[in-house]
């Protein structure tokens, strides 16, 4: 698991950078000699680089020396690059490994070869460190929206300003019984393209992979949406490749495991995807007790993300790290994507600091050296579901002993559970109780003591779904089930772990 705290925590709560017009090179000495760039010379440098032995960027000599060095070296006045680019400084035990920064201008590229004025100076700070990524501030210059800090990864502040889950141009081996490889954004090429919007090149090297990414990132009052474009090359048979990948983590919530006084802990709190074939699914994610893969197979899937539905701060109870405010991630693949898997890793964990969740697409086509594939996909960061259709979608569920209301101090029946859903949707607008609303669960009939569905009192647009099951009879680790009226469904399908 990552120590997502070490790695980028302080973004959580100081603020920086964007893209400014004009005088990109004006410093002088700042920048080295230009270069003509462009996305067909990137791609056939990540080509080249792939036919070359893989050799590891080495850890920076000039880095802060620890986390609060690299604090004192990143908030607070400094210079910035094109007017709102604020650079991240390496630390032995943040971000140790350097990058490349270079800025693009009608065509030409410098490299950013001296850093002096652009980190936070101190009597104790090396003021001349170098650089392991890169942030972006809003138009205000107050706070930033955007940042790439640590192998592949990259996040938003969605619209709330709030960061959570990350995203990472490339997964391999995640989750597997070998140690998982983490290919590294080694150079930038930064665009200024306005004052909300970001063009960004990268060139990402591994000992398995290269590849050539570009982000075009535009900012708005409804979402932050990056279109992703990606070459990647393979140096070496790859047993798991995962595209799109992203990272969060899910501590409890409102059904157990509760280790703090907070009501509930996670950055996200489901999978949503939408099938090659339609399907809507939501599976709630789960802090297991063991390791989890859980594969969904796909053929051109239309959409698949990390997604906080619960926005709701009683939830929570957090006045800090505000987990209400944390943003949802949708990935629409563009174009068609073929056979393959999105799957999700679920680890334990005791503690809100790890990225203890990963998810990303894994084409079913081996992934053998010498292999070259592109990709493309909108990521959509928001603060509201992008996921979320005309079909009715669970807003919340909730798990315990099939007990009589009123009668809590009988014992419960043995060995039967019940589980509670509560829906909203376009799909279930107009219906009642005698609408003919049922739930359809996909367990063998002997494990159904009883269901029902039906408009909850006081709750204008919610359906709650009530399921006693006997727990030994389900004879699987999860079950699926979605409201339906007739032959036609009205919600999206939910998948319930009971073995986790």
């Amino acid at each position: 698991m990552l120590d997502r705290r070490a790695a980028s925590g302080l973004l959580l709560s100081l603020c920086s950078l964007a893209f400014a017009p004009a005088q990109a090179f004006a410093q002088s000495g700042r920048f080295g000699p230009a270069h003509p760039f462009d996305w067909k010379r990137l791609v056939k440098m990540a080509s080249d680089l792939a036919k070359k032995p893989y050799a590891a960027v080495p850890d920076s000599d000039n880095a802060a020396i620890d986390f609060e060095a690299f604090g004192a070296l990143t908030y607070g006045n400094a210079q910035s690059l094109a007017g709102n680019v604020r650079l991240f400084p390496t630390a032995r035990n943040v971000a140790p490994k350097p990058v490349k920064i270079h800025l693009v201008q009608g065509g030409q590229a410098r490299e950013v070869v001296d850093t002096g004025g652009l980190f936070v100076g101190s009597a104790d700070a090396n003021t001349h460190a170098d650089a392991a990524g890169f942030r972006v501030m809003s138009a205000d210059g107050q706070t930033d929206w955007l940042a790439f800090l640590g192998a592949s990864y990259y996040r938003t502040a969605g619209t709330s300003g709030q960061y959570g889950l990350s995203a990472r141009g490339l997964s391999i081996d995640t989750g597997l019984d070998t140690p998982e490889e983490f290919p590294v954004f080694t150079q930038f090429w930064l665009e200024n393209t306005g004052p909300d919007t970001a063009r960004i090149h990268a060139l990402l090297d591994s000992p398995s992979a290269t590849g050539a990414y570009s982000f075009d990132c535009a900012r708005s009052d409804a979402s932050i949406v990056q279109d992703v474009k990606a070459k990647i090359f393979l140096r070496k048979d790859v047993r798991q490749l995962g595209i799109a990948a992203a990272s969060s983590m899910f501590w409890y919530d409102q059904n157990g495991g509760k280790a703090d006084w907070r009501p509930e802990i996670h950055d996200s709190d489901g999978l949503a995807l939408r099938t090659g074939s339609g399907e809507r699914i939501w599976r709630p994610l789960i802090n297991p007790s063991r390791i989890r893969l859980d594969l969904f197979q796909d053929t051109d899937p239309k959409a698949f993300g990390l997604i906080q539905r619960d926005r709701d701060f009683d939830h929570y109870q957090d006045d800090g790290l505000f987990y209400d405010r944390r943003p949802s991630l949708w990935i629409e693949p563009q174009g068609n994507w073929g056979k393959g898997s999105v799957l999700l890793l679920e680890m334990p964990t005791v503690g809100e600091t790890d990225d203890n969740v990963a998810m990303f697409w894994q084409p079913a086509k081996p992934a053998k050296a010498g292999d070259a594939m592109d990709f493309a996909y909108r990521l959509t960061w928001a603060n509201t579901d992008p996921s979320i259709d005309a079909v009715a979608h669970c807003v919340d569920s909730f798990e315990g002993p099939a007990t009589v209301a009123g009668l809590a101090a009988r014992r419960p029946p043995e060995g039967i559970k019940r589980y509670v859903f509560d829906f909203k949707g376009p799909a279930l607008a107009g219906l009642d109780r005698n609408s003919g609303v049922e739930a359809a669960v996909s367990v063998p009939s002997s494990a159904i003591v009883s269901t029902s569905a039906y408009p909850v009192v006081g709750r204008e647009g919610v359906w709650r779904a009530v399921l006693d099951l006997r727990e030994a009879e389900i004879g699987a680790e999860e079950f699926r089930f979605y409201l339906k009226r007739g032959n036609d469904a009205l919600s999206e399908t939910v998948i319930k772990v009971v073995k986790p």
